[in-house]
């Protein structure tokens, strides 16, 4: 029997469950959902494939090798999520897969294209624009188009961290009508609510700054215009609404709001966004929430290509959800995540391309063996691949993997701690990813048993300092979280925010037990920084051009004590005495007593240096730290430095190095890559 359905009929599925035969439904633009969803007369939605598959279950098993639905070439524009539950679930030997047919290019659009664009002629309008946009910027009507969600412009909690309605022009997101259009404005002085100068922190409720910027003058009497800086530390950004303009004395007021704010300094940097008259430029766009006209400088002639703006949220949603996969699709212009996985087990993504999304592409939340594998993930506004999963108190592992994705050019709109990928919880695996041009950190992790492996990361930390291209998430990293994995990484190109500084591998504020081995670090400010942890090793590292191969610090004897009460609380809550804890961790079990927060056990060894600096170590964590058998200031003779080996005759292999498998690390090709090759440049990341 021929594994597609050519039938005429649905009933034709149910024949071929009770023959035990794996079996075909079909999905096509050009289809209708009163057809049976065969070769000859498809499906037109894959809700309804997804109905029909529930139908026959409901009469018995589906047939071994499961059900695949087919969906051909096109672009498939979502009204509403579609959601899978517990009943659209399947076991392992008969699988539901949902796949793009070999060879054709399946979009799955969680937007609506915008048509009707007429250019601007409003006199009021055009008084406020730019004298160089008079001309060049268009209007379409939303509300005639039936678009009413224009969710967006809110308050502080929720814009802060989604962008709600964006719009896509040629398949790339456009600007949000900004100043300036690339780079920060500069805090000149931090003024109290009476216009008095103040030096040091002042809660945004009551601030009031001067900018010495002439523009401002153009935000008088303007509605609606949000300021997103970096407005006390530089690794922490937030959005907060204008309040005041004052042009004489070029004095902005920071209109008070909740959520939580370290308030502002001198000297730090932001931009304004959501500025009618700061549309002055190709790609800029603006929506008046008032009247739903959406203003859009095109940077290409309308009739070039299609202008979309994002409706659903979270189009692809799966709750409870086991042995189901999705392969091959295009899933772009939503609001919220591509992909959110809560639950079940053994999902997998295979081979997708996630893009245009406002918040993540894929998101796991607990369940088990869930998988992206093979995707090409960008222009996200948020992330790329959360894994979630797992249980701390009895150390089950969640066994969630991300492997040989493409993960670039994330965090457009949220650019601080958005990561590339996440491991969270206990026993997940990143491992053979490319991770570049990402602003923030590229891969985070916490909890237990992590495994990052054979990944590369490039042009990572350009947006912030003190963080880390592969970093512990905060907060509350403690001791507990051990025993996790970095090994055979190649980091390169990393230096912080306008080349102030950051690090490769941050272990932050005592977190421990991690193994650092086998990586390479090219020209990154800092390799491997140990926040006060213990029991981290780092051996068999090559530390190539960097300014500064590590640092050890014994922040828990110091400023970082705090620490302790909450990570011995944690400790107790999970038991650490009694097995699992006390058979997986024994080094735990008289920690309490043996000096918890000094930095102890942790050892650097077999390391080789070269063209770069040596590390540094806090005079009060030298007596905890173990060195023997690094290869400082000597040439370790490489065969070949664009490959990192070594001559048989290098003085490393006398103390033990062993050769880092570089041809190893980084994607792979695979029939489940979403593209090859993958082209991807180190030069220097764009200005913010």
């Amino acid at each position: 029997m021929n594994n597609r359905i050519t039938a005429l009929t649905a009933g034709v599925l149910i024949l071929a469950c009770r023959s035990g035969v794996a079996a075909t439904l079909c999905v096509a633009t050009n289809g209708n959902d009163s057809h049976p969803g065969t070769d000859e007369k498809p499906f037109a939605s894959l809700e309804r494939a997804r109905n029909e598959i529930r139908r026959v279950k409901a009469g018995g098993p589906l047939p071994l090798g499961g059900v695949t639905v087919e969906i051909r070439g096109g672009i498939y524009e979502l009204a509403r999520p579609l959601e899978l539950t517990d009943q659209d679930s399947e076991t392992k030997i008969a699988p539901i897969i949902y796949r793009a047919r070999p060879g054709e290019a399946v979009r799955i659009v969680g937007g609506r294209a915008v048509t009707g664009w007429q250019p601007v002629t409003d006199q009021t309008i055009l008084k406020r624009l730019d004298p160089a946009a008079q001309n060049k910027v268009y209007q379409a009507d939303l509300k005639a188009l039936g678009i009413s969600d224009l969710q967006g412009i809110g308050n502080a909690g929720v814009y802060q961290s989604d962008p709600g309605l964006e719009l896509f022009f040629r398949d790339q997101p456009m600007t949000l009508a900004r100043y300036p259009n690339s780079g920060y404005l500069h805090i000149a002085n931090v003024l109290d609510a009476n216009g008095i100068v103040k030096s040091g922190q002042v809660q945004t409720a009551q601030a009031k700054f001067v900018c010495e910027d002439p523009r401002l003058a153009r935000w008088v009497g303007e509605q609606g215009i949000w300021l997103h800086g970096f407005w006390f530390w530089d690794w922490a950004d937030q959005r907060i609404p204008l309040g005041t303009v004052d042009p004489a004395t070029r004095t902005l007021g920071l209109a008070p709001q909740s959520g939580h704010s370290y308030g502002i300094r001198k000297g730090q940097w932001f931009y304004a966004e959501n500025v009618l008259p700061e549309l002055d430029s190709p790609g800029e766009w603006y929506l008046d929430r008032e009247t739903s006209i959406l203003y859009f400088w095109p940077p290409a002639s309308l009739s070039s290509g299609q202008a979309a703006v994002s409706i659903v949220r979270d189009p692809i949603q799966l709750n409870d959800v086991s042995n189901v996969s999705f392969r091959g699709l295009l899933i772009e212009a939503g609001r919220g995540s591509a992909m959110v996985i809560k639950g079940g087990s053994n999902v997998r993504v295979i081979g997708c391309t996630i893009r245009n999304m406002g918040n993540w592409g894929v998101k796991v939340y607990g369940g088990s063996g869930h998988g992206v594998v093979g995707c090409d993930i960008y222009q996200t506004g948020q992330g790329g691949i959360h894994l979630e999963g797992g249980d701390r108190k009895t150390l089950t592992p969640a066994g969630h993997y991300a492997e040989n994705n493409h993960i670039h050019h994330t965090a457009r709109w949220d650019p601080v701690y958005q990561q590339g990928i996440t491991a969270f919880g206990v026993g997940n695996r990143v491992t053979h990813n490319l991770i570049d041009h990402v602003p923030h950190v590229a891969i985070g992790f916490s909890g237990n048993d992590q495994v990052i492996e054979y990944n590369e990361i490039h042009n990572a930390v350009y947006q912030s300092n003190d963080a880390g291209a592969i970093y512990t998430s905060p907060p509350d990293e403690t001791w507990s979280m051990r025993g996790h994995r970095i090994r055979y990484n190649y980091l390169h190109e990393i230096r912080g925010f306008r080349g102030k500084g950051c690090f490769g591998v941050y272990l932050d504020d005592c977190f421990s037990s991690a193994d650092i081995s086998g990586n390479i670090f090219h020209a990154v400010a800092t390799a491997i920084l140990i926040g006060g942890g213990r029991d981290n090793t780092m051996t068999n590292n090559l530390f190539i051009k960097c300014d500064r191969a590590f640092s050890i610090d014994a922040r828990g004897l110091g400023w970082a004590k705090g620490v302790g009460e909450f990570a011995t609380k944690e400790l107790i809550a999970l038991n650490y005495k009694q097995p699992p804890w006390s058979i997986r961790y024994p080094e735990l079990l008289n920690i309490l007593e043996d000096e918890p927060l000094a930095p102890k056990g942790n050892v650097v060894a077999r390391n080789i240096c070269w063209g770069g600096k040596w590390g540094s170590t806090e005079p009060k964590a030298e007596p905890y730290v173990t060195f023997r058998d690094n290869l400082l200031e000597t040439d370790p003779l490489f065969q070949d430095e664009s490959n990192f080996k070594l001559r048989d005759g290098s003085p490393a292999f006398k103390l033990g190095f062993q050769q880092i498998p570089f041809e190893k690390i980084g994607l792979y090709q695979s029939e489940e890559r979403a593209s090859w090759p993958v082209a991807h440049s180190a030069g220097s990341p764009p200005e913010p």
